[in-house]
């Protein structure tokens, strides 16, 4: 398997809080569950043509325990097995995986299941998995165009006619040529994403059940939360294509078993809704952005450039200014919350929380570590305190496996690990 099928295979998806959960989960609670997806994803067989119900994992992250549908027995899923809301192979079986507890509200559960059920068909379906990040989505321009794209598909899927509709998506796609105007390879980059996860999140908000009132109320809901996330480079996707496809399967109820691995769904959505984009978006985004809180989001952003600067600044004196602890893989897996990382321009992205396996041992991180651009490598903070073979620092524990150690090196003051 490739290391980046791999890596999308265990890229967590922290959307479902996990707080208040009980001691105890009963299977008949959990029996519940797996019956209404597999109801929801009967009735909703020709999205498409597959039946999206199959094997499932509902795990408890705080004890490791986890109920499947094959079997009505509780189990413990191994250490070296990152959890996440994912698609796993495990076992000689790919396996959707959801954490616990799930959602309250039933669409939302639903929607949760059908989503990760995707994942699971998604080569199966033709789409492949990728491991891209959109940095420019957290630059200052690229942050206000996508809130202004954002903005315009909040009123696109609020519209009362067709004449209207139509004006907030035209509007909304201007947005998004503009950004990718800016940054070079930016729409190659977004496509990826929204490819896998765009794709996904829309079959979970059509198979939830929801009608077109909550439907509506779900979407601009979401993208008011969405705003509220520290970062937008991996987190976007889950709501630009919703509403695109959500307004395109109004049309068409097949849309989406046209598009491939290849699909561009920029220009397939604008073909898709017959738009067509100004030839001097440049002018026209200016014209337009006032009616879509424009003033409010670029003063708004101009203030979270400033703070963004001394966070990177601090990040960068940490892990590649001054001595630090830098960790080659060699078969890793890894899990982390992507509402929260800050790309380093050249460098890497730092994830302020992060899970690592290999075949060295268990990295956990809560206060930070420095992923490389082409993720090959990991830095985090010197060790302080080691015992044995855990080695933990600030914020961070490294559980060893046997033959492996780290050595410093006296000349630099940096620590890296052999085999």
């Amino acid at each position: 398997m490739k290391k980046s099928t791999i890596l999308l295979l265990l890229f967590v998806l922290f959307i479902q809080n996990i707080n208040g959960q009980k001691n105890k989960i009963s299977y008949d609670s959990i029996s519940v569950y797996f019956n209404e997806i597999k109801t929801a994803s009967t009735k909703n067989i020709e999205l498409w043509d597959q039946d999206l119900y199959g094997a499932m994992i509902l795990i408890d992250p705080k004890t490791r325990e986890f109920f499947t549908n094959e079997s009505d027995k509780m189990e413990v899923l191994p250490n070296d097995i990152n959890m996440a809301n994912t698609a796993l192979n495990w076992n000689g079986k790919k396996w959707a995986m959801i954490m616990l507890p799930l959602p309250q509200n039933k669409y939302d559960r639903i929607g949760l299941l059908a989503h990760e059920s995707f994942h699971r068909l998604q080569p199966l379906l033709g789409f492949e998995l990728n491991n891209v990040e959109s940095s420019h989505l957290d630059q200052k321009e690229g942050r206000i165009y996508l809130r202004l794209e954002l903005e315009a598909l909040k009123k696109a899927v609020k519209s009362d006619s067709e004449k209207e509709l139509k004006k907030h998506l035209t509007n909304a796609l201007t947005f998004r040529k503009y950004r990718h105007s800016i940054y070079k390879g930016s729409a190659s980059h977004e496509n990826l994403l929204e490819l896998n996860e765009g794709i996904a999140e829309f079959t979970g908000v059509i198979v939830s059940g929801r009608n077109k009132a909550q439907t509506v109320t779900f979407l601009a809901n979401g993208i008011d939360d969405f705003f509220n996330n520290a970062t937008f480079v991996r987190s976007f996707a889950y709501h630009t294509v919703p509403v695109y496809g959500y307004l395109l399967h109004n049309k068409d109820r097949n849309w989406n078993k046209k598009n491939t691995a290849k699909t561009d769904l920029t220009d397939y959505f604008i073909k898709g809704f017959n738009i067509i984009i100004p030839n001097n978006v440049n002018a026209v985004v200016k014209e337009i952005s006032d009616h879509y809180k424009g003033n409010t989001i670029i003063e708004e952003e101009v203030q979270r450039e400033e703070k963004t600067k001394k966070i990177i600044a601090e990040y960068k004196l940490k892990f590649i200014e001054s001595p630090h602890f830098e960790i080659k893989f060699e078969k890793m897996n890894v899990s982390f919350d992507p509402r929260n990382i800050v790309p380093i321009e050249n460098k890497g992205t730092v994830y302020p929380t992060i899970r690592v396996t290999d075949k060295w041992g268990v990295l956990t991180v809560e206060n930070g570590a420095l992923m490389s651009s082409n993720w090959d490598k990991i830095s985090i903070s010197n060790p302080v305190q080691m015992e044995g073979k855990k080695i933990s620092g600030d914020g961070w524990v490294l559980e060893l496996a046997e033959g492996y150690v780290i050595k410093k090196n006296e000349t630099t003051g940096n620590y890296t690990l052999f085999k």
